[in-house]
């Protein structure tokens, strides 16, 4: 009786097991064939799509700026620093090179030590590929539902992506795209915005320091945790300590070491020749020219433009010019290298110039010659009624004034916003200033400035060599310049552009 009632409970417990065994093969079939949601097709899984920063460079090989939505830029497996790929298999999947994309031991240790013993610390089990998984094809999940769905789907991208790719392109692909903070995408511009410096120059306890941030880059962030950061920074060499990459010795004296950040974040305002980017980013991405779209008062604006975009090159250049799939060049994604004949030396000379002689030594005495008089900045000799519609005038041109006309407030609304005062950051010759003020003072305080541009040309050539503004002039004011000879080569997305200027 009891032989028989044990061959029962065995028969029950093989068939569950059999059954439990048939729905999980079913589930990732399933996942796989996509029925529970998007899974990446084959061709998506070969060429995973990317944002990459458009980067201009000097005629000196520097780098005047980027335009980007994610501040990233590829390098090649080759190119990264050895300290970053050891810290980031030592902290992250230690058995990188042993596993197809899911790590068993790894599932093991979270199963028993995390889940069961309630091991916080223990380590989670997600392999470099899984997260490389997550970043290419998972947006944030909503839910603890949504994200137990991702994590299966993420085992099924895993295994495809290491049938697909090698190791190494898969720790290239991971660290082009892993995510930090202040813009910083990817290894190599996260290297120059913390410690103003190229991948190749990074240091084994910087190296820890980035790679200790991916867990958390807004928990871990050195400008404003920095204790938690070292501490976090500390880990990741303990960890290439128990890897064999430093010896006891080297940790013992890493650890005591400051973070040294030197911070340097890139966006499209600061670095070299702000201005030239500009008008650089406003020429390339120009539309084709429509009448509806100017003013009444813009006839000859509408005629310039017209003539440009048939005879010049770069006028709406990413509009004129399509990629191989037909689609049209975005300057914000698609990773373009832009050459110019600026010199940054000559153009940090520049700038340096124009703020000592302005910022210096102008400005401070137009400050204290209009200190106290009425309608100042500007002459005694106008009007109030005049002094006023400047003011009005400059407010209406304003982004804040037409943002708020295009959602439908009233005029007197409009006026009531611009005097009430707002957190704002406001421009200084020693700095920018975080300070209150309503956007209507903002305005009187911007054109108490004094404004002056300068220019560099090679007379044999005629390319620009370096140009300065100060603080809002446009120099094409003062100057007419036409670009020629513009070279295309689509396969290093390199584009040529040399400036040839007279004056008018």
């Amino acid at each position: 009786m009891e032989q028989g009632r044990l061959k029962k409970i065995l028969r029950w417990l093989y068939g569950l097991f059999i059954g439990a065994v048939v729905v999980v093969v079913l589930l990732f079939f399933m996942i796989s064939k996509g029925a529970l949601g998007f899974m990446p097709s084959f061709e998506e899984l070969e060429n995973p799509k990317s944002n990459l920063a458009t980067i201009l460079y000097s005629a000196d090989q520097e780098v005047l700026g980027k335009f980007f939505h994610e501040n990233r830029t590829n390098i090649d497996y080759n190119e990264l620093n050895t300290n970053v790929i050891n810290a980031l298999i030592s902290t992250e999947d230690i058995r990188f090179y042993k596993h197809s994309g899911i790590d068993s031991r790894g599932l093991a240790r979270v199963l028993f030590r995390t889940i069961l013993m309630g091991e916080k610390s223990s380590g989670g089990g997600s392999t470099i590929t899984q997260q490389l998984a997550k970043l290419l094809f998972h947006d944030p999940a909503r839910n603890l539902w949504q994200r137990s769905l991702q994590k299966l789907k993420e085992w099924v991208i895993a295994v495809k992506l290491e049938r697909s790719y090698t190791k190494q392109e898969i720790l290239t692909m991971y660290l082009n795209k892993a995510p930090f903070i202040y813009g910083a995408y990817g290894i190599e511009s996260a290297a120059h915005t913390f410690f103003s410096k190229p991948m190749d120059s990074i240091r084994v306890e910087e190296a820890a320091t980035l790679i200790g941030m991916l867990q958390n880059p807004s928990l871990y962030n050195p400008l404003r945790r920095p204790d938690i950061t070292q501490n976090r920074r500390n880990i990741v060499l303990s960890q290439m300590q128990k890897a064999n990459h430093i010896s006891p010795e080297e940790f013992d004296s890493l650890k005591t070491l400051p973070l040294n950040i030197r911070f340097q974040r890139d966006d499209h305002i600061h670095g070299l020749a702000p201005y030239f980017r500009e008008h650089l980013r406003l020429k390339l991405s120009a539309e084709k020219p429509e009448r509806e779209n100017y003013a009444s008062w813009q006839e000859q604006q509408f005629i310039e433009d017209s003539i440009a975009w048939l005879e010049d090159p770069l006028f709406g250049w990413t509009n004129k010019n399509l990629k191989a799939d037909g689609t049209k060049y975005n300057i914000y994604s698609d990773g373009l290298k832009i050459y110019t004949t600026i010199d940054s030396r000559l153009q940090t000379y520049a700038e340096n110039a124009v703020k000592q002689h302005i910022g210096e030594e102008i400005q401070p005495l137009f400050f204290k010659e209009k200190e106290g008089r009425s309608r100042a900045p500007f002459t005694r000799k106008i009007t109030q009624e005049q002094y006023e519609s400047i003011i009005d005038r400059a407010m209406r041109n304003s982004d804040r004034y037409r943002n708020l006309k295009n959602a439908g407030f009233s005029t007197d609304s409009i006026r009531q916003a611009f005097e009430e005062p707002v957190e704002m950051e406001v421009f200084s010759w020693q700095g920018n200033i975080d300070t209150i003020m309503s956007p209507l003072d903002s305005i009187h305080y911007y054109k108490s400035f004094l404004r002056a541009s300068l220019l560099s040309m090679d007379p044999q050539s005629g390319h620009v060599k370096a140009t300065s503004e100060a603080p809002t002039t446009s120099i094409l004011n003062t100057i007419w310049c036409r670009r020629v000879n513009v070279r295309w080569d689509p396969p290093l997305n390199h584009l040529f552009i040399p400036w040839l200027c007279r004056r008018d």
